[in-house]
Formats: structure tokens, sequence, C-alpha cells
């Protein structure tokens, strides 16, 4: 599948801003243009090689978020072991568990 991998190298290359815009452009199309099953298809995979690029780059800002929080409790002397520990997500966490919705906060 050579498609497939340049475009995920295409995808790749993208800021999260303009990755973001270009599935909501895809997402546009395929819900207001007529198109051929084929090209449904192919939109479908493109947007969702950008959607896993659009994770990833959350996944990193929200660990790089998560060590520097960590760095500032450790130079003002607050107690680390609840931040290093991992916590299940309560009820009332404010993120929503029926979708899949990407919230970074």
């Amino acid at each position: 599948m050579p498609a497939r991998k340049k475009t995920s190298e295409n995808a790749d290359s993208l800021s999260f801003e303009d990755a973001l815009a270009s599935i909501e452009e895809i997402v546009e199309s395929m819900e207001s243009d007529q198109l051929p099953l084929e090209d449904l298809v192919t939109q479908y995979e493109k947007g969702s090689v950008l959607l896993k690029h659009c994770e990833s780059v959350l996944s990193s800002a929200r660990k790089r978020i998560e060590l520097i929080t960590l760095a500032n409790r450790e130079d003002s002397g607050q107690e680390t072991t609840q931040a290093s520990a991992p916590t299940a997500p309560s009820e009332n966490d404010g993120v929503s568990h029926e979708n899949n919705d990407i919230r970074l906060f």
C-alpha cells in the first residue's frame, strides 16, 4: 500500500491545526458532495490518517504538560506521589465517555 504510506508521511509533516482543518474539509466534502463510493472510501482513509496524527500530537502535548506540571511541583516542593500515580477517571471529571471527543484539559 504505497499510497497509504505516502498519505501518512504527508500527515506527519502537517501541524495539528492544518491537519484538523484538512479533516474538517474532508468531512464537509463527504457530507455535501455526491461522491462515488471509491472516492468516499479514499476520503475516509485520508481522514483516518489525519485523525491518527492529531491524536498523536495531542498525546505528545498532554505528556509534555504533565512533565512541566510535575517539574513545577517538584520545584515548589509539593508532594509528587499523587501526580505520578495514574488515576482512574471519576464520574464527574467533565469528560464524556459516550463519544470519542478529544479534550486536552
